[in-house]
């Protein structure tokens, strides 16, 4: 084909979830709420760690690392999909579409990366407690981090150079919330085959070893904590990772419902809900878990409220 004849997308129209207009602003307002709730859990869990002495350790050093990329994923998400919400159509340019594609796909790589390193952080606490100290210091945390954020940025260059090999001429119209990998390859008139067996290779090596390595990590945990003859030892041990194992499960188990499980005969009502879990409900959940089930967070918020009502009674 001469691809010279061919009209190429330069617009992107966004159908998003497509709601009566009776409940439009009730819909509307639930996803603001979510935003809100999402950036304040969030942006507490990253003050809370650094206000707090008692949180500077190697597990709350990653956990406000992972705050910051929940926040980004929903940033780049939730705002456009509010504007589909009252509009009932989002137009963006075909670039930016790509770039909100690329940027999320950045976000979740590195997530996996990072949910990996917090295993690997807890089998040591864990499983080999008088080199924790020796193995997950200051400097190798930050190289962790770093490095997560080098490898989603690999991704995303490659999965820009596979995609720039392609020819996209329409339709120009996406029925989902966001810029995904399948909505886009639909308005591809090339031939997506290898680019499809290529992301599929990638996302083994980004997402599968991942959580083969976390299910490892876990494995080795649980048989440790088993050998503990203390309940209560157990218990508490147990309770320093259930918070991130319950992360884990729901994370990885959004992404599996998503791209993994077969979606033949599932409507596209039914595929922007299982996106939602992973893009928009995971992130606002991960700060409640932590909240909820973690005792050195709630004795972190406890002191900071008690240090402002001191500061604010001496004011006065």
């Amino acid at each position: 084909m001469d691809w010279r004849n061919v009209t190429r997308i330069t617009k992107i129209h966004l159908l998003g979830f497509q709601v009566p207009q009776s409940i439009t602003f009730f819909v509307f307002f639930i996803f603001l709420l979510m935003y809100c709730v999402t950036i304040c859990g969030n942006l507490l869990i990253i003050t809370l760690v650094s206000y707090s002495k008692s949180l500077h350790s190697p597990m709350y050093f990653f956990l406000s690392h992972l705050s910051v990329l929940d926040i980004l994923l929903t940033t780049n998400i939730l705002p456009n999909m509010m504007s589909t919400v009252l509009v009932k159509q989002t137009t963006m340019s075909f670039s930016d579409c790509l770039a909100q594609f690329l940027f999320c796909v950045l976000v979740e790589c590195s997530e996996c990366l990072l949910l990996t390193v917090m295993s690997w952080d807890r089998y040591l606490a864990i499983c080999k407690p008088l080199h924790y100290t020796l193995k997950m210091n200051y400097q190798v945390c930050w190289i962790l981090v770093i490095l997560c954020w080098i490898l989603g940025i690999f991704l995303i260059l490659t999965y820009t150079l596979n995609i720039s090999n392609l020819q996209f001429c329409g339709p120009n119209i996406i029925d989902h919330f966001f810029c995904d990998f399948d909505p886009i390859m639909q308005l591809s008139c090339s031939d997506t085959t290898i680019v499809r067996l290529e992301v599929t290779v990638l996302g083994f090596i980004f997402v599968v070893f991942p959580f083969f390595t976390i299910f490892v990590s876990y494995s080795y945990i649980i048989a440790t904590i088993l050998k503990i003859s203390s309940i209560t030892g157990r218990q508490k041990v147990f309770s320093t990772c259930s918070s991130h194992l319950t992360v884990v499960s729901i994370y990885y188990g959004t992404l599996v419902c998503v791209y993994l499980a077969p979606n033949r005969g599932q409507t596209q009502t039914l595929n922007k809900l299982l996106s939602l879990l992973y893009t928009v409900v995971t992130p606002m959940m991960n700060p409640i878990i932590y909240s909820l089930r973690n005792k050195e967070l709630k004795k972190a918020v406890r002191k900071i409220i008690t240090d402002l009502l001191i500061i604010h009674f001496n004011k006065d």
